[in-house]
């Protein structure tokens, strides 16, 4: 495929340290990725990598939004694991175990992505070993998220469920350097149901009940948080970073 790709300015590296794993790195290591790395342009629907792809390498959201998620072979239902907004990285997991690419990636939006191949990274990396460390970080955190979603799933009721799935999208799941709350939020039902392994129906239902008690509004493709403090009560116990970023927003 032929795809436009553009060299990686330097002014982007203020918006990239935006991320507390990025801005945790050595500096070495981040201007490292980003002599590596190209800015990829993806149109809706367009596809940054697929399930079963071979060629790995580490990517970042720049502007835009992807999903990130599986066919079900069971019945061909597309599951929804991630939506990603800037400036959220990916792909880290094929560059550690080497592995085909598990999920599909796809762009949302009109998106732009900074790719660092791994036929570039990974001799680099070989030859910085203490940097494999930081990025076996930057799964760590993904994993830490993904456990703590299962055990949502087979602990908590499906309002508390989408409660902490509006907060973690709110708060830029705790990964901000500055966390700040986002009152819109692009969150489709359709997506949500995916992303909670439910029905569209429930997760109508489940969003119709906050919005009646003035938590938040509905929109087309759209969720307006309206009572931040509510939400995060429903929400239940969740990192100080994420509630830190609730408390600067308010109601």
């Amino acid at each position: 495929m032929n795809r436009r790709t553009d060299p990686v300015p330097p002014s982007l590296m203020p918006a990239l340290r935006s991320h507390i794993w990025f801005a945790s790195c050595p500096e070495a290591l981040q201007e490292g990725l980003l002599a590596r790395g190209r800015l990829w342009s993806l149109k809706p629907g367009e596809t940054l990598f697929s399930q079963g792809e071979d060629h790995g390498g580490l990517c970042c959201v720049v502007a835009g939004a992807l999903k990130v998620g599986s066919i079900n072979p069971r019945d061909g239902t597309h599951r929804l694991s991630l939506y990603l907004e800037p400036y959220q990285w990916l792909g880290e997991i094929a560059l550690i175990d080497r592995k085909p690419r598990s999920q599909d990636a796809v762009a949302d939006t009109d998106s732009t992505v900074l790719v660092i191949p791994q036929s570039l990274l990974e001799p680099w990396l070989d030859a910085n070993p203490p940097y494999w460390r930081d990025i076996a970080r930057l799964a760590c955190g993904k994993l830490r998220l993904m456990l703590m979603a299962a055990e949502d799933s087979a602990s908590m009721a499906i309002e508390q469920q989408l409660a902490r799935r509006l907060v973690f999208a709110a708060t830029s799941y705790g990964h901000a350097v500055q966390p700040t709350l986002r009152k819109r939020l692009r969150l489709p039902q359709e997506y949500l149901a995916r992303m909670l392994g439910v029905s569209r129906q429930t997760i109508n239902k489940a969003l119709k009940s906050l919005a009646a008690d003035r938590v938040i509004a509905v929109h087309y493709a759209e969720i307006e948080i309206l009572d931040a403090k509510a939400l995060a009560t429903m929400a239940g116990h969740f990192d100080a970073a994420l509630w830190s970023g609730l408390e600067e927003g308010g109601p």
